[in-house]
């Protein structure tokens, strides 16, 4: 062990993992707040619960049922939503910004969103008929095929251009939108506001099934991303110094690109699009500390739920009874972190 390390030896040591203190120190801070925020979630609100009353409820001793309906109907699904949510679509943008090698990389900005969106408006507007439980599997159909769309829009056989991947994904999403925006607008009236409410990224409707689809999500695909994470890293040295040391770029390029579709794709189903989460999550953990490829992805996932848990919160709690939308107030967030990543790189350039 050194001072600024510490070593994980497991198996007899033939697994040995050197993690670095200050980052690990980030990691305990950030889950005593996301548990601090659990603990804020399900007693603050249009109708607020005591400390005690919550613990009791969680408990199964509380005989209020006022308190049993709140806590176990509404907020904890609620909560435990926001958190998954967070985690799948802050993964999600750091795999994109890994593979493009691009900071702007995010699943709201290159279509991914958007293309989940269409699908599962479609369903609601133009296909009323079809089951509600589909709408994951619609979703990440629509994601797949308009990342395979962007994809080959970029396509070069020359070398990978993320300038062109990112563009095209912004061209794509503008369009997709706009084919939304023409279904909202000549739909059956009531369908449209349903579809209204989940384009808002809207954390209030989920309930224990959209818990157990988040959660089985969570679980097999971010141990996926993790066991990616040496491959990830040698991305960072560029694709030709990848090539040398032998790692198959074109496989890890398709398995991260399809894995952060699937995280986009699956948390979008469930709350609609959630901007920029994918976005500020990254930066946010690369600012904090400097850090390998594993202990980032799990910094970032970290941060991205409560980014989202913060974000369900304070639309729920500042404006009570008024419910405004997660996804709104983490766009309130990401646009101005937009605009500063943006100088940031304009200053970079100008040294």
């Amino acid at each position: 062990m050194s001072n600024t390390h510490f070593t994980l030896r497991l198996l007899n040591e033939s697994i040995a993992l050197k993690l670095p203190k200050f980052a690990l120190i980030i990691i305990l801070i950030i889950c005593i707040m996301i548990v601090f925020m659990i603990v804020w979630s399900l007693n603050i609100g249009s109708f607020n619960l005591s400390f005690q009353s919550v613990y009791d409820t969680l408990k199964g001793t509380e005989t209020d049922k006022a308190a049993n309906n709140v806590v176990w109907l509404f907020r904890f699904p609620r909560t435990l939503a926001a958190i998954l949510v967070g985690i799948m679509m802050a993964l999600s943008g750091a795999a994109l910004q890994n593979v493009t090698r691009n900071g702007l990389a995010d699943p709201s900005l290159i279509g991914i969103s958007q293309g989940a969106a269409l699908a599962v408006v479609a369903s609601i507007i133009v296909f009323p008929e079809i089951d509600i439980n589909l709408r994951p599997w619609l979703a990440l159909a629509g994601s797949l095929i308009v990342a395979a769309t962007i994809q080959w829009l970029s396509f070069d056989d020359k070398a990978s251009n993320s300038l062109k991947l990112i563009l095209f994904g912004i061209g794509v999403s503008a369009f997709l939108s706009s084919i939304t925006t023409a279904m909202l607008t000549y739909g059956d009236i009531y369908n449209a506001s349903s579809a209204l409410a989940w384009l808002a990224g809207s954390i209030n409707a989920t309930n224990w099934f959209d818990v157990k689809l988040l959660s089985i999500a969570v679980l097999i695909l971010v141990p996926l991303l993790l066991i990616l994470s040496r491959l990830m890293a040698t991305l960072r040295l560029g694709e030709i110094s990848a090539i040398s040391l032998g790692v198959p770029i074109k496989f890890v390029k398709y398995a991260l690109i399809s894995l952060a579709v699937a995280l986009a794709a699956i948390a979008t189903s469930v709350v609609g699009p959630l901007g920029f989460v994918g976005l500020v999550a990254p930066h946010l953990a690369r600012l904090l500390t400097r850090s390998n490829v594993a202990i980032h992805l799990i910094l970032t996932a970290l941060i991205g739920g409560l980014l989202v848990l913060v974000a369900d919160f304070a639309g729920r709690a500042l404006f009570a009874p008024l419910q405004i939308p997660a996804g709104i107030v983490t766009e309130i967030i990401g646009v101005p972190f937009l605009i500063f990543l943006l100088l940031s790189q304009r200053r970079k350039l100008n040294k």
